[in-house]
């Protein structure tokens, strides 16, 4: 049985927790949401704020305990006993690993359906914890499990989680041991049971058959789940107002291009901003009125000022391939 705290309290693991993940996400090219929003909500109830403490229920009233569920119907304790933790090294250490591992989950599909994901394994853990202990008292007459175990954190998601990201490759890591992924999950419960006291059992392994039996199911399962198509429903609605405003004040971003395609205007402004010599074909910036290349004039075969430039005499008409080329390759070996 895990003790109770009177309060949060920091030893520094917290700010180095918000450090850690705010760099992680600084150097992903798509910052995954619904990850930073389990971490979040994670941390906010731990450190319970003002604004939420008169919201939150205590940590008594979430302790997951199969009993107090099946006696009182307590979905309370069912659904909201993952998200507390008894201490700051509990937290930081499980949201170390969510970091980890939902980065890599959800950049590996769509928001929606990782967060369908993480709803489904919470439930299905939790459930396959409650229905262990109720076997183990039924079947062997073992009363611990049922009606003495209190148990919160997410660390039964998490296993759910490694289980489903192992699924995508053939060898995985536990504490630096390589170990075939089929096997990483049993290896790592094995490692923490003993190496930390005090820890759920039954909580971890649940989450480990949470874990197979989704691969299972989803495997079985074409096209989006029914869960993952409300998500995405709903995100579509929330987005809605956004996408309103968008239009309403449209934003236009300055457009920077290279140069235009070849067969653009020749005497006018391309779209992109250049326009392109006849006599040479070389495109020059809309700010000049004088080919760089050949010192034609934009607008003609002369030079800017009228007279005839040393460069430009020969542009009366085509100029030779040869002295083209000549000319192009002095102009780009500068």
């Amino acid at each position: 049985m895990v003790r109770t705290r009177n309060g949060p309290r920091s030893n520094g693991m917290l700010p180095l927790l918000a450090l850690h993940a705010a760099s992680e996400y600084y150097r992903l090219d798509r910052k995954p949401p619904v990850t930073a929003g389990l971490i979040a909500a994670n941390s906010l109830i731990y450190l319970r704020p003002a604004f939420l403490d008169p919201i939150l229920p205590s940590l008594q009233e979430v302790w997951f305990n199969p009993h107090l569920i099946v006696k009182n119907g307590d979905l309370k304790r069912f659904f909201l006993s993952p998200f507390y933790h008894v201490g700051e090294s509990h937290l930081v250490y499980n949201m170390l690993s969510l970091l980890w591992k939902g980065i890599q989950l959800e950049n590996s599909m769509d928001s929606a359906e990782f967060a369908s994901m993480v709803a489904v394994l919470l439930g299905m853990s939790q459930g396959i914890s409650l229905l262990i202990s109720k076997s183990l008292l039924a079947f062997f007459d073992y009363e611990w499990a049922y009606y003495t175990e209190y148990s919160v954190g997410f660390s039964g998601v998490l296993f759910a989680m490694k289980v489903v990201l192992n699924s995508q490759t053939e060898n995985s890591y536990v504490y630096g041991i390589p170990v075939p992924s089929r096997y990483a999950a049993w290896a790592e419960l094995a490692l923490v049971q003993f190496l930390v006291p005090g820890v759920s059992f039954i909580g971890h392994l649940g989450g480990i058959l949470a874990g197979l039996v989704y691969i299972q199911l989803r495997g079985s399962y074409n096209g989006s789940d029914p869960l993952t198509v409300i998500i995405r429903g709903l995100t579509g609605v929330l987005k809605w107002p956004v996408r309103f405003l968008r239009r309403l004040f449209p934003f236009r971003r300055r457009q920077i291009s290279g140069r235009g395609p070849v067969g653009g205007d020749q005497r006018g402004i391309s779209v992109s901003g250049f326009w392109r010599c006849h006599a040479c074909t070389y495109e020059n910036s809309a700010w000049l009125n004088v080919c760089e290349m050949c010192s034609t004039n934009r607008r003609g075969t002369g030079s800017a000022n009228g007279m005839a430039s040393p460069r430009s005499a020969h542009y009366s008409g085509d100029l030779p391939l040869e002295e083209l080329r000549r000319r192009r390759m002095e102009r780009f070996g500068r």
